[in-house]
């Protein structure tokens, strides 16, 4: 990464991988329904437990608290993905991985005790129905819903419910100086897992997925399919950050890639039953070039992807090592709409090589804090701090060293940017303030072309300028002048996020891209298998 791309803290990036890898966990399995307590005698032993508890103890105690912490307790002895998933959490996990929920289609934020709308979702039920980017939804179904401290669920529960449902929305549009009384009939929001597409120059097109859901594959191919009309004859994949999700999702994109009768993965249980999946004769883009670009937030299918084509000798990737998740999950259903995720099985790459990292049975901390610990070993900015095992190296067919035992190593080490972190201070303070400034000149954006702002924003420093008078009383805290050249960029981001869809929002992040100038580095000196 580097100066004109997102701005990363890496003391968050361990939670962003926890709450990835929670919800991309589950793989390639249907749901089973087990009976939580049988019959044999240390199961009724349980029951008669909670019972004595439920009817006996001296005190009032919530037992279905109770037995969900004792299911958490048994889970975590276990390893670092076998999970429970409360019913709140489950409806919430589920609706991310089919791709869609049931709502009115926008995204929000509170904004000075306002729920401001961000973005009306395309094609969605608040577009239909009139409601504009930059609208106060003041009440829904009676609801007063500004000038209280309200949670994101407590808001969402007012605007999702079933479909063709109607939501009597109240909102005061600034630009009108009134309010004004929508109805809207709830309906299918679609959750995209396709972050971005578009063409980096003539040939070289790019993809970005940020995680494998039930409508990931369909979504790809679109994509694919549209650069393929534009002339692509090489692509980048972009997995960084992507915890990963269904394995039959991951395996249909490789597909895509690899010749027929190509393994792909394969996974072996505790039996030593073993499934193999295979590339079949279908693939778009098996003979294109492509690079897969890798980090430690690229986990679990992302890992599948990026191994099977680097053990087939297919491509480069290009990155920091990988998250190192080689488990995989089933999940079972509890019984009252809550469910377990259980580990059943390990995959393995198409050399053999397991690239599920050691973990301890008694306890996760250490194991999700690992990116951490990579970035003070200096493992993020030097190759040589990476540690690998010479007794899990693996060979391709074509004569590469590959290893196993804990993430997929890149061909190609790209180190993270460290000049990129922004000043928590700011971090804070420019995310409100780019909306505020925006949303009082929306007029002067109105017909402002994406080239045009891309070649000539804020060129004379007006909204830079802004910005720091925005903070003048906090100004002895910081040091602006440390900061001016990513303050810049981040400005430029937020503004395009705000004007302009994904694919122009990831052109502006991806400038001078690290790992994309690694990758035009390459295309200049050819198009090596690296050995």
């Amino acid at each position: 990464m580097n100066k004109k791309t997102k701005i990363y803290f890496p003391l968050f990036l361990s939670l962003a991988v926890v709450l990835g890898i929670f919800i991309g966990s589950t793989l390639n399995y249907k749901t089973s329904t087990v009976k939580f307590f049988g019959g044999n005698a240390k199961e009724k032993k349980i029951k008669r437990l909670i019972n004595y508890i439920q009817y006996d103890y001296v005190d009032e105690v919530d037992t279905d608290s109770l037995l969900d912490g004792a299911i958490r307790d048994i889970l975590g002895k276990l390893d670092p993905h076998s999970v429970y998933i409360p019913p709140k959490e489950h409806d919430r996990i589920t609706e991310t991985m089919n791709g869609k929920f049931v709502g009115i289609g926008i995204q929000f934020r509170m904004f000075k005790d306002s729920l401001t709308v961000i973005k009306v979702l395309e094609n969605g039920p608040s577009e239909k129905a009139g409601i504009q980017d930059g609208d106060r939804i003041l009440v829904a179904n009676n609801d007063t819903l500004y000038g209280k401290n309200l949670s994101s669920d407590y808001i969402i529960s007012k605007l999702k419910g079933e479909p063709n449902t109607p939501v009597d929305i109240t909102v005061y549009r600034k630009s009108e100086n009134k309010e004004i009384l929508f109805t809207i009939n709830r309906g299918d929001v679609l959750i995209k897992s396709l972050d971005a597409f578009y063409m980096i120059n003539d040939s070289l097109g790019y993809i970005k997925i940020n995680k494998f859901a039930a409508t990931t594959y369909d979504e790809f191919k679109t994509a694919l399919d549209a650069l393929l009309n534009q002339g692509m004859q090489k692509l980048v994949l972009d997995l960084r950050q992507n915890p990963g999700g269904f394995l039959q999702v991951a395996t249909q994109i490789i597909d895509e890639f690899l010749e027929d009768d190509k393994l792909i993965v394969f996974t072996k249980d505790k039996r030593n039953k073993i499934d193999k999946s295979f590339a079949t004769a279908k693939g778009d883009f098996e003979n294109g070039s492509i690079y897969v670009l890798i980090d430690g937030g690229s986990a679990s299918a992302s890992e599948i992807l990026a191994g099977a084509l680097q053990d087939n000798d297919k491509g480069i990737i290009i990155g920091r090592r990988s998250f190192g998740k080689g488990l995989v999950q089933q999940e079972m259903d509890l019984g009252d709409g809550s469910a377990v995720r259980l580990t059943v099985s390990r995959y393995y790459t198409p050399t053999g090589r397991s690239i599920q990292k050691p973990y301890d049975h008694n306890g996760n901390k250490d194991y999700f804090n690992d990116s951490e610990k990579r970035y003070f070993d200096g493992e993020l900015v030097n190759v040589d701090s990476i540690k690998v095992n010479d007794s899990l190296k693996y060979i391709t067919p074509k004569g590469k060293v590959v290893y196993g035992g804990g993430g997929i190593i890149p061909d190609v080490f790209v180190p993270l940017d460290t000049t990129l972190f922004l000043n928590r201070f700011h971090y804070r303070k420019i995310n409100d303030f780019v909306f505020d400034y925006f949303d009082s000149h929306r007029e002067d954006f109105k017909d402002i072309t994406f080239d045009e702002f891309y070649q000539n924003f804020d060129s004379n420093n007006k909204i830079y300028i802004a910005y720091l008078e925005s903070i003048s009383n906090d100004f002895h805290q910081v040091k602006a002048k440390d900061q001016e050249e990513n303050l810049k960029i981040y400005l430029k981001v937020l503004f395009t996020q705000q004007l302009f869809d994904n694919n122009d929002y990831f052109k502006v992040i991806n400038q001078d891209d690290k790992m994309l100038e690694k990758v035009k580095e390459i295309e200049n000196n050819g198009f090596p298998i690296p050995q």
